[in-house]
C-alpha cells in the first residue's frame, strides 16, 4: 500500500493561516452576537426598586439623578456606577444595588443618621452615628437639640463624635448638656456646656480626660453649692485638681476677678474640701493653663 507524501511545508502554513482565520471569525461573530443580544430592547431596565432607609428620598430626586448618569442594558450596567450615584444623593450613606432578572435593579438604601452638627449649627455640615462627616439640610425637629463638633478637619470627626459620646453621660449626672465639643490643632479639647460654662479638658488620650471629667462631676456639685455661684469657665489641666471662675467674685475694683480652687481629686466619690466663702480666695494668673 502506497504511502501519503507529506505536504509542502508551504501548503500546510496555509491550512494553519486558513483554521486560525476560521476560528477567529467565529469568535468575532459570537462576541458580536452577544453584544447585539446584550443591547437588544428586551433586557432595558424595567424598573428599578428602591428598599431600605428612605425616610429624606423622593422619586423625582432619585430620577433626576439616574436620568443623566446611567448608560447601558440590564446586562451591561455597571453596578459599581449605579451604587456611586445612589451614594451621591443627599443623606444617602450607602447603596447596595443588585439585579433581579429578567430586567429590574433592586437598590437597598442606608441613610445618615444624624447626631451632631459639624462646626456651627445651621451650617450644612453634620456627623452621623459612624462618626461620618456629610452635608445635608436637615429638616429634623430634633436639630436644635444637636451638639456642635469640630475638629481640625473632617477626618478629625471621629475621634471628637466617640469623645462627645462618652463625656454626655458624666456632665447629664449633673443635668448639663454639651452645646459644643472643639479639638484644636494642637491637640487641645474644650467643652461649652449650654448654659454658658466653658470647660477646658487639655490634652491627653479618652481615658485621661474622662478621669479628670469623673473627678470634676463628683465634686462640683458640692463646690458650687457652698459658693452659690454659676460656673462661667473651669480648667482641668491642673494636675491634682482644677481650677473655677465663678460670676459674682469681685475684686475691689468692681471687676470680675476669675478663682482658683485646687482641689484633689478623691479615690471616692466625695465632696473634697473647699475653702469658706468668707475666705479670701487667690486670682488665677491670667493666661494660666497646663
Amino acid at each position: 500500500m502506497p504511502l501519503a507524501a507529506p505536504l509542502p511545508l508551504d501548503v500546510k502554513c496555509v491550512n494553519w493561516v486558513t483554521r486560525a482565520l476560521f476560528w477567529a471569525f467565529g469568535a468575532m461573530a459570537l462576541v458580536s452576537l452577544g453584544w447585539w443580544l446584550a443591547q437588544h430592547p428586551a433586557w432595558t431596565v424595567g424598573r428599578i426598586l428602591v428598599v431600605g432607609e428612605v425616610a429624606h428620598q423622593n422619586e423625582v430626586t432619585l430620577r433626576s439623578h439616574l436620568a443623566t448618569q446611567l448608560r447601558g442594558s440590564f446586562l451591561t450596567l455597571d453596578l459599581q456606577q449605579v451604587k456611586q450615584v445612589f451614594e451621591s444623593v443627599p443623606w444617602v450613606r450607602q447603596a447596595i444595588v443588585q439585579r433581579e432578572f429578567p430586567n429590574r435593579l433592586r437598590v437597598t438604601l442606608l441613610e445618615h443618621q444624624p447626631r451632631a452638627w459639624w462646626g456651627e449649627a445651621g451650617g450644612g455640615k453634620l456627623v452621623n452615628a459612624q462618626g461620618q462627616v456629610f452635608e445635608a439640610n436637615p429638616d429634623d425637629v430634633q436639630a436644635d437639640g444637636w451638639s456642635e463638633l469640630t475638629g481640625p478637619d473632617d477626618s478629625a470627626a471621629p475621634q471628637v463624635y466617640r469623645l462627645h459620646q462618652a463625656l454626655q453621660p458624666l456632665f447629664a449626672r449633673l443635668d448639663w448638656r454639651m452645646q459644643r465639643l472643639e479639638l484644636d490643632r494642637r491637640g487641645g479639647w474644650r467643652v461649652r456646656l449650654a448654659h454658658g460654662t466653658v470647660v477646658e479638658l487639655g490634652r491627653g488620650n479618652t481615658e485621661e480626660l474622662l478621669t479628670r471629667v469623673t473627678h470634676f462631676v463628683f465634686t462640683v456639685s458640692q463646690l458650687s453649692q457652698r459658693y452659690a455661684y454659676r460656673l462661667e469657665m473651669v480648667d482641668l489641666r491642673y494636675p491634682n485638681g482644677y481650677a473655677v471662675r465663678m460670676r459674682g467674685v469681685t475684686t475691689t475694683g468692681g471687676q470680675d476677678a476669675p478663682v482658683v480652687s485646687p482641689v484633689r481629686p478623691p479615690s471616692s466619690p466625695q465632696p473634697a474640701p473647699t475653702a469658706s466663702p468668707s475666705t479670701p480666695l487667690p486670682a488665677a494668673r491670667p493666661g494660666a493653663s497646663r
